[in-house]
């Protein structure tokens, strides 16, 4: 009775092993139908590729993946007829087919139970992820026009990897790694891993292409890559390898405002004066009529206590734009506290005379000042510097209708 048992048991298990690899054939014979089952492909497979006793048989993940595979071609055939594939559905299926297929040629190529290789469906995978190889430029493509980056990302990248993998270690292909359309392909992949946001992935992607030349007639040069890769650092917070290749990029590429601009800021946050202005002056050569070049110099100039300079920059600045607010309310500044500093002078003075001249040359100060601020209260005028500026000039003039109007703008009116 014992025996008997047992040979039900193993006569059980063959039937079940023999019915998953029976599955695996008729999941098969679904795709060649026409039009393909893919529906019941896909539950036949399934079933199949969990089972101990098929989960481990290369033909299992082959069939799996020529089931996407032929998901695909149903729907690029419609595209090549001139009719509207279903494109979410056809990108999706091309997604799952190189997974199958790697876990398929993993199995396929272990040795037999003589130690021998003999590999049967790898050279006819190796066939088909080929000729998709393009298609993966069109997923990431579509992708990204969904706004779905993080598969935009996946499929740009998957295209610039599949030369690379183990299964084409011997095989040659028309589009090497590191062509024209390749580092394309892979700025692409930065640009959506960018987007995700996944900036390391950005980072890694970008930094594989720096320094290996630019797409002449694409989307992208060399610089390129090097301001990617600043916005990269900056989002990540690295300033170490920000101002690396800030540095590195005003180098290689001198003629380019990107660099030299980051160049002035960095030194400016660094309280490196002279060298921000060295820095402007070739920006300003290079961009001879930007205002915004001449007041960040005419700014750094007063900073370094040389006013003359910085009022000269200022209304260059403003002679090029002479609507600019924050120009005007610099400037305004500059002669204020002169009139401020000359006035405390005066005050501290002890001899009559030169402090009688110092006071008229605090008023002189206050007067240039004094049209500049109204000019910017007359744009805002919720501007609390150009009220309180006012507010001292006026008073300072003896202008008493005018400081009592920004007097009660200060105080409430309740004075």
């Amino acid at each position: 009775m014992k025996k008997f048992v047992f040979t039900g048991v193993l006569c059980f298990l063959v039937s079940l092993s023999f019915g998953q690899k029976k599955a695996v054939s008729a999941a098969k014979d679904e795709i060649k139908n026409n039009p393909p089952n893919i529906t019941e492909a896909r539950s036949l497979i399934k079933d199949a590729l969990t089972n101990p006793e098929t989960a481990e048989d290369a033909e299992a993940w082959y069939v799996a993946g020529l089931i996407e595979n032929k998901q695909f071609d149903t729907e690029k055939t419609l595209e090549i007829l001139g009719k509207a594939p279903n494109e979410e559905v056809m990108y999706d299926a091309l997604d799952k087919i190189i997974p199958y297929f790697l876990k398929s040629a993993e199995l396929d190529q272990l040795p037999d139970a003589k130690g021998k290789v003999k590999p049967k469906y790898l050279k006819d995978i190796r066939s088909i992820i080929k000729a998709n190889h393009v298609y993966y430029i069109n997923a990431g493509v579509y992708a990204f026009n969904k706004e779905n980056f993080k598969s935009a990302y996946e499929n740009f990248k998957q295209y610039g990897d599949i030369p690379s993998l183990d299964i084409f270690k011997d095989e040659k292909w028309d589009t090497a790694t590191g062509d024209t359309t390749d580092l394309q392909i892979r700025y692409y992949a930065g640009l959506a891993a960018a987007r995700i946001p996944d900036h390391q992935a950005a980072i890694a992607m970008y930094s594989g292409l720096k320094d290996r030349g630019y797409v002449e007639n694409g989307l992208f040069k060399e610089s390129d890559i090097y301001k990617e890769l600043a916005r990269e650092y900056d989002l990540t917070k690295d300033s170490v390898n920000f101002v690396k290749i800030i540095k590195e990029g005003f180098v290689k590429f001198p003629g380019e405002d990107y660099y030299l601009l980051n160049m002035i800021n960095l030194s400016i946050n660094s309280g490196k004066t002279e060298e921000a202005v060295d820095y402007l002056e070739k920006a300003i050569a290079q961009n001879p009529n930007n205002a915004q070049l001449y007041a960040v110099r005419g700014q750094l100039f007063s900073e370094d206590k040389k006013p003359d300079e910085a009022i000269k920059n200022l209304k260059k600045a403003l002679e090029m734009d002479p609507d600019n607010a924050a120009f005007m309310q610099e400037l305004g500044r500059i002669y204020f506290n002169l009139g401020v500093e000359k006035r405390k002078a005066a005050d501290e003075a002890s001899d009559v005379a030169q402090s009688k001249d110092l006071a008229k040359e605090s008023l002189d100060f206050y007067r240039q000042s004094m049209p500049y601020f109204e000019k910017v209260f007359e744009k805002d005028a919720n501007n609390k510097d150009a009220i309180f500026a006012l507010r001292t000039i006026y008073f300072n003039l003896n202008m008493e209708p005018q400081f009592n109007k920004m007097d009660a703008l200060v105080t409430g009116g309740n004075n």
